[in-house]
């Protein structure tokens, strides 16, 4: 007999993404952050970011390709 799994929503998976984005962009801040010592956070999240401001998935991307 087949059970009923609900498959996540497109939703869900989206802000799941984001999420995952998100630990992903910030562990590498606080790895540059360690090195930078006396340089904001959130100046180093921009310029991390910088290229692909407006999309965290092109942000991700972006950081990926720099290692």
């Amino acid at each position: 007999m087949k059970q009923n799994r609900s498959a996540p929503t497109l939703e869900d998976r989206i802000e799941q993404l984001r999420a995952e984005i998100e630990r992903v962009v910030q562990d590498r801040v606080d790895a540059v952050a360690k090195e930078s010592p006396g340089v904001p956070k959130g100046v180093i999240r921009n310029l991390l970011t910088a290229r692909a401001p407006s999309c965290a998935c092109e942000q991700y991307l972006l950081l990926r390709r720099q290692t």
